[in-house]
């Protein structure tokens, strides 16, 4: 069930006046996810920008870049506000959450004076010129991690904003079905369930995944292909890995031919060693590799995968960070010896 109007009200009007004292003594924190958000970044700027203004440091989440139809889902559902997109952030203090690269961070965030980072994924190499909060668990969601913060601290949390946490650790997990989850993300799971009031919460998955999924058989190529993209450089290759998750896969595997033609424009324009695209499949439990650029061989061979026609079946991989991540960085250390 979602939040009364009543929850709302309370919840526009605490976070209202944080925000006017903040901005009678100082600027807000900005508290932002990584590029091309997903529910883990929406939620997670959401969620930590409440507590912190509930600990005595005003806090303001931003986003780089609109929610994608699951995070508009989740945010009409419970009646919360989306972030701000800001772009920008040079001279403000600045919280990063569910990223910690300069590739996935505002552009300008060197101008800007990093006070935290809250993460769940590996070590970026950012620097900063001063001591700095970092947790970074290696838990399925960012979310997970925000929620232990405010049980550390005996926040209460908002409804609302616990429908948005457990949304994004339902997504960034796939319904536990990735292998990143841990007992951590299922606990938090059940214990922001009650928070938020939802009684079933496999069909309430259920409902936002479909509502991720509406769009995949007629949204612009291109739009699709940015919507979960992240850049990395490996070895000083310009590598792009992106994500799309379906529980019905033929909405996926319908367009392969187009997404492999939107890559290979997109590898030659902005110059990528390589691309690769995720097509996930939940109920199947695996995704279709589309891969372009150079290294195609040695890439495929890391997955143990023959490709044909740019793209290989890999049975049982899901998961970005902990499955294509850490294979893509294996090859290009071993092509640069």
């Amino acid at each position: 069930m979602a939040p009364t109007v009543i929850d709302r009200c309370k919840l526009a009007f605490v976070c209202g006046l944080f925000l006017l004292l903040g901005s009678a003594s100082a600027a807000p924190v900005l508290v932002v996810g990584h590029k091309n958000p997903d529910s883990d970044s929406i939620f997670a700027a959401i969620s930590l920008a409440y507590l912190k203004s509930q600990q005595g440091t005003p806090a303001v989440a931003i986003a780089q870049g609109k929610p994608n139809p699951e995070s508009q889902f989740v945010l009409d559902y419970f009646g919360l506000q989306a972030p701000a997109v800001e772009l920008r952030v040079a001279g403000n203090q600045v919280m990063l959450v569910d990223h910690n690269t300069y590739a996935q961070a505002p552009d300008d965030i060197k101008d800007a004076e990093i006070v935290g980072i809250i993460d769940h994924h590996s070590l970026g190499g950012m620097l900063t010129d001063e001591p700095v909060e970092v947790l970074i668990k290696p838990v399925g969601s960012t979310n997970t991690i925000i929620w232990q913060l405010y049980e550390r601290a005996g926040v209460a949390v908002p409804s609302a904003i616990a429908g948005g946490m457990l949304s994004a650790i339902f997504s960034d997990t796939l319904v536990f079905r990735s292998p990143t989850t841990t007992d951590s993300d299922r606990a938090a799971v059940e214990s922001l369930a009650v928070i938020a009031d939802i009684k079933d919460i496999k069909k309430y998955g259920q409902q936002m995944f479909s509502a991720g999924e509406a769009d995949l058989k007629t949204a612009p190529i291109e739009s699709l292909l940015q919507r979960d993209f992240k850049n990395f450089d490996m070895q000083g290759n310009k590598v792009g890995v992106a994500q799309l998750t379906a529980v019905n896969f033929a909405l996926l595997r319908d367009r392969k031919g187009d997404y492999l033609s939107q890559m290979q424009t997109l590898q030659k324009a902005q110059g990528y060693k390589s691309l690769v695209l995720m097509l996930t499949a939940i109920e199947s439990e695996g995704s279709e590799l589309l891969i372009v650029g150079e290294n195609q061989l040695e890439i495929g061979q890391a997955f143990n995968v023959r490709l044909e026609d740019d793209s290989a079946w890999a049975a049982g991989v899901m998961s970005r960070k902990k499955q294509v991540i850490p294979v893509l960085e294996k090859v290009f250390d071993k092509l640069k010896k």
